[in-house]
């Protein structure tokens, strides 16, 4: 079996040797998504936006490789400020509140740009939903 392997166009992807989707079967790994958009942070400030962002983001990869939000059967929240986990996490809400994936939310010291706050993971099998 080989693995589809699917970029975003994302300034690091060739710097770090990384694609954002990697797809072998029925099974989708998402790898580390900010509040990137044409190479630049937005949304400076606001986790719950950034976090908004990374999640479209996801979804959008998904689909790309055949898969649904509905399929995420794991994510991972890295957070430079665990007190704002309220923000953060009512946007994943939002997105999978209803699909219930197995979740952690963890703080890092900092992310690869100062002005990311948030960085979302996913996992998925296709037909969980």
């Amino acid at each position: 079996m080989s693995a589809l392997r699917l970029g975003s166009g994302a300034p690091w992807e060739a710097v770090v040797g990384y694609s954002r989707v990697v797809v072998a079967g029925d099974t989708a790994w998402v790898s580390g998504t900010t509040a990137t958009v044409d190479g630049q942070v937005v949304h400076p400030g606001d986790a719950g936006a950034q976090t908004r962002v990374a999640l479209t983001t996801i979804a959008r990869s998904l689909d790309e490789a055949g898969f649904a939000l509905g399929d995420v059967v794991r994510t991972r929240m890295y957070v430079t400020d665990i007190s704002r986990w309220e923000e953060v996490g009512r946007v994943h809400g939002e997105f999978f509140g209803d699909v219930r994936p197995a979740t952690a939310m963890v703080q890092v010291a900092a992310l690869i740009d100062p002005a990311m706050l948030v960085e979302v993971e996913a996992d998925a099998v296709r037909g969980a939903a």
